[in-house]
């Protein structure tokens, strides 16, 4: 196999990846912010159970995203991790709150209320940082020579905030969705009313944020070119945005009915539109708007040796997550044990 199909077949797990993350841990980190929005405790309690078989597992997907990052493209693993230090390291922090907070609430009483907060915070910093990441490199992230060069606070432009919000409106949504899907009586109508404000969360800071674009495209006006420039050569991926206010609507009319198993594949089409969005505008950039998959890949004996490994251990991963699904089908009745 030839160093641009290897190129290519590793960018495809990385995207793959992605996805499979932003529902998973999407879903669970939206449950952490909404964790916060209520004081009840066994409303909380009930949220916790939920996602207790899953969401350890759930991260591993973010291992695979940063080791075939690491491995297959180094050259945009560095520049990533010199543009976004800061957020990394929150993002770790957050994860290692969530973690925490997540084994220690149920040890404590007077203290409950650390551990819940810390949970909290924890899934909207992460769910933030990773938004904020998102919109920072729509932006363009400056490369020089290979190596990043801007500032360590580009991430906290206005329209990366906004990206940010959006994105914890996001997974507020899908986690929303799986409180319908796996919950029933107080929790389940509680989950309910929140999808159409959660819906409209989304929709107004996707709207604010293309505003805000349009309200600075002289600063970024090379920018724009190249992103109106790439849709207008593939004509075929407005088709993806469409879908997504289509898996919007979906997700509205199942909250309607209240059809339990509507909202959440419909949220997970909306993140998957959204994805392929942003993969038709980088697309054939990596780092946006200078590295190419195939600029950025390492040489083809590493690829090739990583894809030894690959095959070996991305079907483990599925396998595992699959059958942990399995087991604990089904609508959360009194807590998994």
């Amino acid at each position: 196999m030839d160093a641009n199909t290897l190129a290519l077949f590793w960018a495809g797990v990385i995207a793959f990846a992605i996805f499979v993350y932003n529902v998973l841990d999407g879903y669970d980190l939206g449950v952490g912010v909404l964790f916060g929005t209520t004081g009840d405790e066994d409303r909380r309690d009930r949220m916790m159970s939920s996602i207790a078989p899953f969401w350890d597992g759930n991260e591993t997907w973010l291992v695979v995203i940063g080791a075939s990052l690491f491995g297959a493209f180094p050259a945009v693993y560095a520049v990533f991790l010199s543009a976004f230090y800061i957020p990394v390291v929150l993002l770790l922090i957050g994860l290692v709150f969530r973690g925490v907070a997540f084994e220690f609430r149920y040890r404590t009483e007077h203290g409950r209320w650390l551990w819940d907060g810390g949970f909290f915070l924890g899934s909207f910093v992460v769910a933030f940082v990773q938004g904020a990441a998102i919109g920072t490199m729509i932006r363009g992230i400056p490369v020089t020579d290979g190596q990043f060069a801007g500032g360590p606070f580009d991430w906290l432009a206005p329209f990366p905030i906004l990206c940010g919000i959006g994105l914890v409106c996001g997974y507020a949504l899908i986690g929303a969705s799986w409180l319908v899907l796996k919950s029933d009586g107080d929790l389940r109508a509680w989950a309910y009313r929140r999808i159409p404000w959660l819906v409209a969360g989304v929709v107004v800071f996707l709207t604010v944020a293309f505003a805000t674009t349009i309200d600075i495209r002289d600063q970024i006006g090379d920018i724009v070119r190249r992103l109106e420039a790439s849709f207008g050569d593939r004509a075929w991926a407005a088709a993806f945005p469409a879908i997504g206010v289509l898996a919007l609507i979906g997700v509205l009319v199942g909250a309607r009915k209240q059809w339990d198993g509507l909202p959440f594949p419909m949220t997970a089409l909306f993140f998957l539109m959204s994805l392929l969005t942003l993969a038709a505008m980088f697309w054939p950039y990596m780092i946006p708007y200078s590295i190419t998959v195939q600029n950025a890949a390492a040489p083809a004996q590493s690829l090739e040796f990583m894809l030894y490994a690959g095959v070996v251990v991305l079907p483990v991963i599925i396998a595992y997550t699959v059958v942990v699904y399995w087991i604990f089908r089904g609508k959360l009745r009194r807590g998994y044990s």
